[in-house]
């Protein structure tokens, strides 16, 4: 009976190859077995098509049972937050996908506090990061960080509100800002581009910092570097959206039927649909990443400056200040005039017992 030679391990690899080309695959692989978090912000008037848009983004339905308030409801109603969590999975690869909804944004008829609620969220956010990071069980930490925000511009007006501009000044140093022109097919090309170019205009202007895509390295093909030059020139990104299938040139596709025409929601030709959802794809990572390397990490050092006290903003937290000093200037008055009182009572029961030692009470 012979004996079973043991395998042998066999070098698959040719002479002189280490093998740390593997590394991504290892990365990559691990990755996709983990999956993905992102999560998306959305603000904007109501009736502007957000959620129609971010359905058609993402072939999903986020909102199926969304009830649309009246006028009379509007009148009074304060800004809510609202997340919707998706498990999105294509070829293996899952995405959790979380979308923060603002219901109520710019419909009151006095705006000025409409935005103090989604800034106290975007903060939250940063806070139970923070929170769960100085924890023990550092392992399985959900990221519910805002990543992004879609900012949704009216295409009725002449650019940017005065709503438009407060409320991108007092989010742009938390949260990466895309600002999207919704309803493109109320506007011809030519107003398209007017618009556009008015909004970069006021944006620069009044110094909102937006999300701007990062320059494609040198060594990468030709067609990306192409891609991202014209994905930089289509911001702010015109869309229009559209959950319904109608047949065009004898094939279906999404998009809305008018008297005059079609307008396909995936046809570059016809609006920034297409370019929208490739940058937001192709830039997810590095939106993750500014999120956590700047506006995270500028988060953090504010809060480590204040020796962790938590701060709502900075009005609250001048006039929190203010009074915390107030109470402790009376709390030190209030000690000197007991120690004055008791110093003169020492004096005078010394005066009275004329050396005599008398007991403590």
């Amino acid at each position: 009976m012979s004996k079973q030679q043991p395998a042998q391990f066999i070098n698959p690899e040719t002479p002189g190859y280490v093998g740390f080309a593997n590394l991504p695959n290892q990365v990559h692989r691990k990755s996709v077995k983990k999956g993905f978090e992102f999560t998306l912000m959305v603000v904007g008037e109501s009736g502007l098509g957000k959620s129609t848009l971010i359905n058609s983004l993402f072939l999903t339905d986020l909102y199926p049972e969304r009830i649309i308030p009246g006028a009379a409801e509007k009148i009074e109603r304060t800004v809510q937050i609202e997340a919707s969590t998706v498990e999105i999975e294509e070829r293996g690869v899952k995405l959790r996908l979380t979308v923060v909804d603002t219901p109520g944004y710019g419909d009151a008829i006095n705006c000025r506090d409409c935005f103090k609620t989604i800034i106290s969220y975007i903060d939250e956010q940063f806070e139970r990061y923070l929170h769960d990071e100085s924890g023990l069980n550092r392992r399985h930490i959900i990221d519910n960080r805002v990543h992004c925000c879609f900012y949704f511009i009216s295409p009725f007006g002449h650019g940017l509100k005065p709503l438009d501009v407060a409320f991108m000044k007092a989010i742009h140093n938390k949260v990466n800002i895309v600002p999207v022109i919704a309803k493109a097919d109320t506007l011809t090309l030519k107003e398209r581009e007017r618009l556009k170019k008015r909004i970069l205009d006021e944006i620069e202007e009044h110094s909102i910092k937006i999300y701007h895509l990062p320059d494609a390295e040198s060594d990468e093909d030709e067609d990306f570097k192409e891609q991202t030059r014209l994905l930089k020139a289509s911001i702010p990104f015109s869309v229009v959206g559209s959950n319904q299938l109608i047949e065009a040139k004898g094939k279906k596709v999404r998009g809305r039927l008018y008297p005059w025409g079609v307008v396909e929601v995936e046809n570059p030709e016809h609006n920034d649909f297409l370019k929208l959802r490739t940058m937001l794809i192709t830039h997810m990572q590095d939106l993750q990443e500014v999120t956590q390397d700047l506006h995270y990490e500028n988060f953090r050092s504010e809060r480590l400056k204040r020796g962790g006290r938590k701060v709502e903003n900075d009005d609250m937290n001048k006039d929190q200040i203010l009074l915390e000093k107030e109470a402790e200037l009376r709390r030190m008055q209030e000690m000197i005039a007991r120690m004055q009182a008791q110093m003169q009572l020492q004096m005078q029961g010394g005066d009275g017992d004329g050396g005599v030692h008398g007991h403590h009470v």
